[in-house]
């Protein structure tokens, strides 16, 4: 098959692809040179930092398959593509854990101020005083996404002695009772935002979530609480964060895995305050779980090219709209 591979995957995975495959490499292509690049391919390969657009869909007419080598669709024009008869499929299966530790060591990051700490010693300073910070146990975590991803951190939440609330887009009795075996009491949006000292974001990006975390929430938060953000960069309105943190509101910090706006040479709006924690979008980046990552898109590529693909997608693989 003709693939081109849109970003890095694990390198086990691409040797594979690359002996079995004649595979085009373009890491991090901007839109212009993909659509260049995928005119004679036939499945594209791609992670987050990639954006799959009707234009660039349009330039490919042996297009069959995109594999989006985790979970999240906000950068794919999944209806064009439906259209243009493209599948679509990704391969989420092996990110909870990893980004669920992620949260932790955000979580952690901020309440004992080890970013920050880290700096001022490279500085050659010590403040020993001015850096404690409160301990998790003991404290209310709110979930704002209480999915795969999300109810691992509550479960997780919950081994630490916090108390886990969780809300989702579509609540009813079993998602309760699944919330429930895993020790997360499931709540309202706004019960999670008034009662958390960690308000952590685990949901998808789309029209309705786009700066669902704005100043008017900010206002009804804990005084004294932290925000982490490892859903999508564009579910927080990150001006108005920098205002909350800036001029000191309810919010003691946050941390950002994701940002309005990535990639080499972006500043952040929020680097220069010193209560941030930012990282580049690692939160699913633990080696094995992307060795687990590339392996199924071998696996599923594989099925593809024999036909037999539909039969071998779970549930959480299949994209609603695209496969029966």
């Amino acid at each position: 098959m003709k693939i081109l591979l849109a970003s890095s995957i694990d390198p086990g995975a691409v040797e594979v692809l690359e002996r079995e495959h004649d595979v085009v490499r373009a890491f991090n292509a901007p839109e212009a040179r993909l659509a260049e690049l995928v005119e004679d391919r036939e499945v594209v390969i791609f992670r987050s930092g990639v954006t799959i657009s009707a234009t660039v869909l349009d330039r490919a007419p042996n297009l069959g398959l995109l594999v989006r080598a985790g979970s999240g669709l906000d950068n794919i024009d999944v209806e064009h593509a439906r259209r243009r008869g493209v599948e679509v499929v990704r391969v989420p299966g092996s990110s909870a854990q990893p980004v669920a530790e992620m949260t932790f060591a955000l979580m952690l990051s901020l309440a004992r101020k080890v970013a920050l700490a880290d700096r001022l010693v490279r500085d050659g300073h010590w403040p020993k005083a001015q850096l404690g910070g409160p301990l998790l146990t003991g404290k209310t975590i709110g979930i704002v996404g209480a999915g795969r991803i999300g109810s691992r951190v509550g479960e997780m939440a919950v081994a630490w002695g916090m108390r886990a609330l969780g809300c989702v887009a579509d609540p009813g009795p079993a998602v309760a009772a699944a919330l429930a075996d895993k020790g997360i009491t499931l709540t309202d949006f706004d019960t999670a935002v008034a009662e958390s000292d960690f308000l952590c974001l685990h949901l998808p990006l789309d029209d309705s979530t786009r700066h669902l975390i704005d100043a008017r929430v900010f206002s009804r938060m804990k005084d004294g609480s932290f925000l982490v953000n490892m859903a999508r960069g564009g579910v927080v309105d990150e001006a108005a964060l920098y205002t909350e943190l800036a001029e000191g509101g309810k919010l003691l910090g946050a941390a950002l895995d994701v940002h309005e706006r990535e990639g080499e040479g972006v500043l952040s709006p929020l680097a220069s305050l010193p209560n941030v924690v930012l990282t580049p979008h690692i939160g699913a980046m633990a080696w094995d779980a992307q060795r687990l990552i590339g392996e199924r898109v071998v696996t599923l590529l594989h099925a593809h090219e024999s036909g037999r693909l539909e039969e071998l997608l779970t549930p959480d693989e299949r994209v609603p709209g695209q496969v029966p």
